[in-house]
């Protein structure tokens, strides 16, 4: 036993002084360099994008160029001096005096970490590690030039019937309707674009996307001014669905984060969050009074939200397991009704009544009015006519797209566009309801007789470069 003792004492001593022998611990590496690509890039781009951008240069500062960023705007002092933030007008701006700050202007300082975070890259040489994809090429002077369309997701014709809203990328494309020729060419920081929707006076034009992974955006679009009113950053990936109140006061619209939001549309403050959604929301629309938006969804289900309380009020669409066959797409309501058109997976345009008038019961689909004669895969797009007899879906199904107009009332069809060079993504009638307006993944706009489904006229929404 002695011995045992006499090792384990010797073994221990062995393992101090081995242990003592060791050199100390490596001082801790110094921390790496703040990136602008990395750390401070997306504070500007959530808190200042929206009003320092070429749509939009507010005190002639733009920030989403690096060169300009540093350069500064109309007070002509340098608003970045690499090495020496206490010399750079843009930290003047944005550092805190309590909880209030220059700039943002009408909007809450930047956290001190944030701050602080700036005024290191300053201070480390505000050195541009930005990969050539995530800067700003294009803006209203030097809008994108296509060797190809791109895939056409959102038509709007404006409530005056002169205009069509073509989506193109990081850019909206306002067309003479009749489809002779541009507008006007809205270029903004977003380079995709998920929906473009008039105003009900069409003074204004909603536009929703983003880029990919990075960010979303909602824009707010002076129609006649051809200006840039409201730029908000939203999330870190595209939005979708635009909606107006009918008084066009809120701008709603849904987010890949499950979310359903509403702005106001003069000044971008959000009015409206919920989370009622498991999935992407790629659709809304207002009730007729504006108190309530519906919201549609790949979780499969669409959603009533009351706008003042911003509360989940019910499932519109029936909440048996299997009873609907995949996600929603696509959704719009009656001009005068409050009844709702929507479109999805199964490829069956369906009109739904919006609030309950009998108790739910499980295995129900009580609020269901009309379903319409199945089309050939996912319809992407569907719209009421203005006087809400007709409506009309866009379906997409192994790169071939069919549009079909139906009589509202009895559910006939009337009319149906068959097209083999890819799927349809958005529809839209035009005022009168006489034409309908079609394109998808060919990037081409067809303008379509309503009453016939013939081909009228045919066009590329932006030029071709040669």
């Amino acid at each position: 036993m002695m011995k045992r003792i006499c090792s384990c004492v010797l073994a221990l001593g062995w393992l101090s002084s081995f242990t003592a022998a060791l050199p100390a611990d490596e001082p801790s590496e110094t921390p790496a360099k703040v990136s602008y690509h990395r750390d401070v890039r997306p504070i500007f781009q959530e808190h200042c994008h929206g009003c320092h951008q070429p749509a939009k240069q507010g005190g002639d500062y733009v920030m989403t160029s690096f060169d300009q960023l540093v350069k500064g705007g109309e007070s002509e002092a340098a608003a970045i001096v690499p090495g020496h933030p206490e010399k750079s007008y843009l930290m003047d701006q944005i550092k805190r005096s309590g909880d209030e700050a220059a700039m943002p202007k009408d909007n809450p300082p930047l956290l001190q970490d944030q701050i602080d975070l700036i005024a290191r890259w300053i201070k480390e040489g505000a050195e541009n590690d930005q990969p050539m994809s995530t800067q700003a090429r294009y803006d209203m002077d030097h809008p994108p030039e296509y060797k190809a369309m791109p895939v056409v997701t959102s038509l709007d014709f404006s409530p005056a019937g002169d205009l069509l809203a073509v989506s193109g990328y990081h850019e909206v494309v306002l067309h003479h309707a009749d489809g002779s020729g541009i507008a006007a060419r809205l270029v903004g920081l977003s380079e995709r674009i998920e929906s473009a929707v008039f105003s009900p006076d069409g003074k204004r034009l909603a536009v929703t996307g983003g880029s990919p992974g990075r960010m979303g955006e909602v824009q707010i679009w002076d129609v006649e001014a051809k200006q840039l009113v409201v730029s908000l950053t939203v999330g870190y990936d595209t939005i979708y669905g635009a909606s107006w109140s009918p008084d066009g006061t809120l701008v709603g619209f849904g987010c890949p984060d499950n979310t359903i939001r509403a702005i106001k549309a003069d000044s971008g403050e959000q009015v409206l969050f919920n989370g009622a959604h498991d999935d992407w929301v790629l659709d809304t629309v207002f009730s007729v009074k504006g108190d309530h938006l519906i919201s549609v969804s790949r979780d499969q289900s669409m959603k009533l939200i009351n706008v003042p309380t911003q509360r989940f009020i019910d499932n519109v669409t029936s909440i048996t397991p299997g009873a609907l066959k995949g996600g929603l797409a696509s959704v719009d309501r009656h001009p005068s009704k409050e009844e709702v058109l929507c479109g999805g997976a199964d490829g069956v345009p369906k009109i739904y009544r919006i609030f309950r008038e009998q108790a739910r019961k499980i295995g129900d689909d009580f609020n269901l009015i009309r379903a319409f004669p199945a089309m050939p895969g996912r319809i992407f797009s569907v719209a009421f006519s203005r006087d809400g007899e007709r409506i009309v879906a866009g379906s997409s199904l192994n790169n071939s797209g069919q549009v079909a107009v139906f009589n509202t009332a009895d559910g006939k069809q009337i009319s149906k566009f068959d097209v083999t060079d890819g799927g349809i993504y958005a529809v839209a009638f035009s005022p009168d309801a006489k034409i309908v307006a079609a394109a998808g993944f060919s990037g081409t706009v067809t303008l379509l007789n309503a009453e016939t489904g013939e081909a009228i006229k045919q066009f590329t929404p932006a030029p071709l470069a040669p």
